[in-house]
C-alpha cells in the first residue's frame, strides 16, 4: 500500500506571522517610529504597537528605540511577528465590485491640479475623505485603488463628508510635511462659499466671527461641536456676497475664510450667528430646509492658497460654484446688499 500523500496547505490558510525587516525609503523618512508602525501594521491595535516598541521587540538598526524616534532613510526597522490585516480582510480593495465603485467615485471627482508632488481634486458632496464608521470607500481609498502607480498618497487636510470643493493630497512625504507646516503657521488661505438661512446684515467691513469651540460626543457616539467659553479659540472671516429674497423668506450667499481650522467651524459659527447653513443636518434649521427642499449641505471649499512645497510658487487653486447653489439661488430674487 502506498503511503498517503502529505496534504498540501489550503490556499485559504494564512501563513504564520514572521519577523519583518523594513528598510526606510525617502518617503518614510522623517516619520516618528510609532506613526510609521501604525500605518504599516494595519489591523493591529494601537496599544499593541506601543507595547512592542516599549518592550524592545521593535528595533531600529538593531537597537531599541522610543516611539518618538525619527526615522532616517536607510534605517532598518525590525518588527516582531504580528498579524497584520490580509488584503482580503482590508477594505475589499481587490474585488471587481469595489474597483468599479471606486472608478465611479473617481469619475465624479475632477482633478484641479497635479504634478510630481501634489494631487488636488474637486471633492463632491456626500463623499467622505476617508473610510471608517461603516464607510468602505472615501477619497483616499478611491484614489489609491484607481491610481495604484502612486506609491505614496496622503490627505493634506480634510473636508466634512457633505462639504464639496478643493481637497489637497500629497504624493511625496516631503510635500505633506511642508504643507502641514504652512497650515500650522497660518500661511495657507482656505475659503468657502455658503448659502445661509435669512438675511445676514453686514456693513462694508468683513465680519469677524471669533467664537471658541468645544468638541463633545452625543449618547450614540456621534461627534458634535458647540460654542463654549472654555473651548479652543476659533476665527472665521465672513463676507456677504448677495442676499436673495422671496415671499418673506431670504437666504444669503457669503464667503467664509478660515483663520483657524476647527472641526465644523464654519457650520457652528454660522449657527451661533443665527443663520445656519442650508441643508445642515447637524446644526441646521430642519423645518426651513424642508420648505426649501435642500438636498445637500450648501458649503463649498472654493479656494485654496498656499506655497508649492517644492517650487516655492504661490498657488491659488479654485473650484467653481456647484450647480446646486445656482439652482437654489434661481428660486429667489436678488436683493441689494446695501439696503
Amino acid at each position: 500500500m502506498k503511503p498517503s500523500p502529505i496534504p498540501k496547505p489550503s490556499k485559504t490558510q494564512s501563513a504564520p506571522p514572521a519577523v519583518h525587516l523594513q528598510t526606510i525609503g525617502p518617503e518614510e523618512a522623517g516619520q516618528r517610529l510609532d506613526n510609521y508602525l501604525l500605518r504599516w501594521a494595519k489591523g493591529v491595535p494601537k496599544s499593541h504597537v506601543y507595547r512592542i516598541i516599549r518592550s524592545g521587540e521593535v528595533r531600529v538598526n538593531k537597537k531599541r528605540a522610543e516611539p518618538t524616534t525619527r526615522l532616517v532613510e536607510g534605517d532598518v526597522v525590525r518588527v516582531p511577528p504580528v498579524r497584520i490585516a490580509e488584503p482580503a480582510q482590508m477594505v475589499a480593495v481587490n474585488t471587481a465590485q469595489t474597483k468599479s465603485r471606486a472608478q465611479g467615485y473617481s469619475d465624479k471627482m475632477p482633478i484641479l491640479f497635479e504634478d510630481e508632488a501634489l494631487l488636488i481634486v474637486n471633492k463632491p458632496a456626500g463623499l467622505a475623505v476617508h473610510g471608517g464608521s461603516g464607510i468602505a470607500l472615501g477619497v483616499i481609498e478611491t484614489l489609491r485603488i484607481t491610481r495604484p502607480e502612486l506609491k505614496f498618497l496622503e490627505l493634506v487636510h480634510r473636508l466634512d463628508r457633505d462639504t464639496s470643493g478643493v481637497l489637497l493630497l500629497a504624493k511625496k512625504r516631503s510635500a505633506l510635511v511642508e504643507l502641514h507646516r504652512q497650515i500650522r503657521e497660518g500661511q495657507t488661505d482656505k475659503r468657502y462659499y455658503l448659502l445661509a438661512h435669512g438675511e445676514i446684515e453686514q456693513g462694508a467691513q468683513v465680519m469677524q466671527l471669533k467664537y471658541p469651540l468645544h468638541k463633545y460626543l452625543l449618547a450614540n457616539g456621534e461627534r458634535r461641536v458647540r460654542v463654549d467659553p472654555d473651548g479652543l479659540p476659533s476665527h472665521t472671516a465672513l463676507r456677504v456676497t448677495q442676499v436673495f429674497k422671496r415671499e418673506g423668506a431670504a437666504i444669503t450667499l457669503a464667503e467664509a475664510q478660515l483663520k483657524t481650522g476647527r472641526t465644523h467651524q464654519i457650520r457652528v459659527h454660522l449657527l451661533k450667528l443665527g443663520h445656519a447653513i442650508l441643508g445642515d443636518d447637524k446644526y441646521g434649521f430642519e423645518d426651513q430646509d424642508k420648505l426649501l427642499k435642500s438636498k445637500r449641505l450648501y458649503l463649498h471649499a472654493h479656494l485654496a492658497g498656499f506655497t508649492h512645497p517644492r517650487t516655492g510658487e504661490k498657488m491659488r487653486i479654485e473650484s467653481p460654484l456647484p450647480s446646486e447653489f445656482a439652482a437654489m439661488m434661481k428660486t429667489f430674487d436678488v436683493a441689494d446688499v446695501s439696503e
